[in-house]
């Protein structure tokens, strides 16, 4: 029995030793005697940094390539219909000019969208008149010849101006006063400039004005023969010469030309129903001047009725005329119609 006790407790030893060598084998290794154990900081009030993130690589997509339009191919256009010229007409076809006069006529193409409007201009004699490229006839010595306007698209379509030259006028006196109208013209030779008796007078009136609270200033004086052709040509190119002649002078027959007339402020027919217009009216006669087209009496002057419009001719003679009641030429008895 001791025996068999004995090998059952050499048994149980075996066994216990056993399984005290699998434990050691399963169990980690003991860390190094004396190594310092790694230090970890204690996270405080701020946070550790992150680590820094490698740069992300940024990818550009190709670049989107417009897409190419066809090309256009422009539309034909058509071919405008080809008009032709059938007539000319003129501002005027015949014409009195006094020798070194010009006169240009304003030409008129029937249809008026005819294709080539080309004119070519042509004096049956020189010695009398000469005519240039754009119609300006000069009258160069006393007598009479024809210009001829013809179309260069067809050598069939014309039309003729006949012009009598003669002699320069001389200054026309009625009653001491220098008379200028449609019946009476002035040589293109004559122009006496701005500084006329005419001159003092006029800034005497606008300083008297001024002091009765009128304020008056001088829009247009003197021109030369020159000048007024250009403006009287304008108008006509605008509105037609039988327009033009009631409001514009020809050249030659201007009051401007003499120095002696003046527009005053605004060129406009209710310019006489401002106190400015009703205040010349009663007192330019007082300076010399008169109003020269009055209301009503435009089949007389020959002009449309123009309050702006005054004329010098001494204090005697506009005093007489303005308390007749009657325009100039009914003063002194005499017309004012152009020739032709």
């Amino acid at each position: 029995m001791r025996l068999i006790s004995a090998f059952i407790s050499c048994l149980l030893i075996c066994t216990f030793l056993l399984i005290g060598c699998s434990v050691k084998e399963n169990e980690p290794e003991n860390p190094v005697e004396n190594e310092e154990a790694p230090i970890v900081e204690e996270k405080g009030a701020e946070a550790e940094a992150p680590e820094e993130m490698p740069e992300e690589t940024v990818v550009t997509a190709p670049e989107e390539k417009p897409e190419e339009k066809p090309e256009e191919i422009p539309e034909e256009k058509p071919v405008a219909e080809y008009v032709a010229v059938e007539g000319f007409s003129l501002s005027f076809n015949s014409v009195t000019l006094s020798v070194g006069d010009k006169r240009m006529p304003i030409v008129s193409v029937t249809p008026s969208n005819a294709t080539n409007k080309g004119e070519s201009w042509i004096s049956s004699d020189e010695s009398v008149a000469r005519v240039d490229r754009l119609g300006n006839i000069t009258a160069i010595a006393e007598g009479t010849c024809t210009v001829t306007v013809t179309s260069t698209d067809n050598k069939d379509v014309y039309s003729t101006v006949n012009v009598t030259v003669v002699p320069q006028p001389d200054l026309t006196y009625i009653d001491g006063i220098l008379i200028v109208n449609k019946t009476y013209p002035l040589p293109n030779t004559y122009a006496p400039g701005w500084e006329t008796e005419a001159s003092g007078p006029l800034w005497e009136m606008i300083s008297a004005a001024k002091a009765e609270g009128i304020n008056l200033w001088m829009t247009s004086g003197y021109r030369s023969y020159y000048d007024q052709e250009y403006i009287y040509n304008g108008y006509v190119a605008r509105d037609g010469q039988a327009e033009a002649d009631t409001y514009s002078a020809r050249p030659g027959h201007s009051e401007h030309q003499t120095g002696l007339a003046y527009d005053l402020n605004d060129l406009a027919s209710n310019f006489g129903e401002t106190a400015e217009g009703k205040w010349v009216a009663e007192n330019c006669h007082k300076y010399g001047f008169i109003v020269r087209y009055p209301k009503e009496k435009e089949a007389i002057t020959g002009y449309i009725y123009e309050p702006w419009h005054i004329r010098y001719l001494g204090v005697e003679k506009a005093t007489e005329v303005y308390e007749s009641g009657l325009c100039l030429e009914e003063f002194l008895g005499i017309t004012s119609v152009y020739a032709e």
